[in-house]
């Protein structure tokens, strides 16, 4: 829950400070003060430590999901720099517990069942309706931003399958100080290569380091200590319902609301994930 509401607020700040800055300028501070919390934060819980005996396997493993994150991440910022609405941005994000679920059953041999089938459509059917433009041109279909989602939705998905199976290999400091370290490489290069200045104006700068510590401190390290502990299917029932905090948030710091048809698509998608992740953690169990 704690992580949920943290992610919650990643999408807000984190539109507000995209809207003052470029998505190379935003991920320097970003990652940079990301990876400077989990630095310290690891340090003070003395997981450093663990670099010092690591396997080869477990750096083969920690690139991996450090290259799959980096993907994961530049899409999501993309998504959130081109969808005018966080609100809308988080209900497309609604796809994420469908993958997490599908890819659970394919590579961790969690169950599946018929009713978790038909709420892994309603919740689809929901993400349609919140990125449906109403033109039925195929480059017109539907909003902008909306393949950057699915792509970032996709790729969390994985990173969070693969930490699930790999619990024992390293601790939830870890994960999270590799990830926020690959990604932070990464838009270093990206900004020392896109020209831009590293000037930006102080309000940005404290929504972005909001940001910064609500989604890549606290909401990443408090997913990867759920996988520790909980079935990825049971962590993402209470992660589906960040839609409704970042409605909250959003009109409350923003004062932006999306349009009726997208809440209503988003309440759907949030039904219809509710109904998938509640039975896939046991809760329903009908056509097992």
């Amino acid at each position: 829950m704690f992580g949920t509401v943290a992610f919650s607020s990643l999408y807000v700040f984190s539109k507000a400070g995209l809207n003052e800055t470029t998505i190379a300028q935003f991920g320097l501070y970003y990652f940079g003060i990301g990876f400077l919390l989990n630095l310290l934060f690891s340090a003070f819980t003395g997981k450093l430590r663990f670099f010092r005996q690591i396997s080869g396997s477990t750096v083969l493993l920690l690139i991996l999901l450090g290259l799959i994150d980096i993907a994961s991440n530049f899409a999501f910022f993309k998504s959130v720099q081109t969808i005018p609405d966080p609100s809308v941005t988080s209900f497309l994000g609604n796809l994420f517990p469908v993958f997490l679920i599908t890819l659970s059953f394919l590579f961790l041999k969690e169950r599946f069942s018929l009713l978790e089938t038909f709420g892994a459509i309603i919740a689809i059917s929901g993400a349609f309706a919140v990125s449906y433009t109403g033109s039925l041109e195929l480059d017109r279909l539907l909003i902008p931003g909306t393949g950057w989602v699915v792509m970032n939705t996709f790729f969390a998905a994985s990173v969070g399958v693969i930490a699930r199976k790999n619990t024992n290999k390293a601790s939830p400091e870890v994960f999270n100080l590799n990830s926020n370290g690959w990604i932070f490489l990464f838009f270093l290069f990206y900004f020392l290569n896109s020209g831009e200045s590293v000037y930006i104006s102080g309000k940005a700068f404290q929504n972005i380091a909001l940001a910064s510590f609500f989604g890549a401190f606290a909401a990443l390290l408090s997913f990867f200590y759920s996988y520790k502990f909980i079935p990825a299917s049971r962590s993402s029932i209470v992660q589906s319902l960040k839609g409704i905090f970042v409605l909250g948030i959003a009109f409350l710091y923003l004062g932006k609301l999306p349009e009726v048809i997208q809440m209503i698509g988003g309440g759907i998608s949030v039904c219809g994930v509710l109904l998938m992740t509640m039975s896939q953690a046991g809760i329903f169990r009908i056509g097992k």
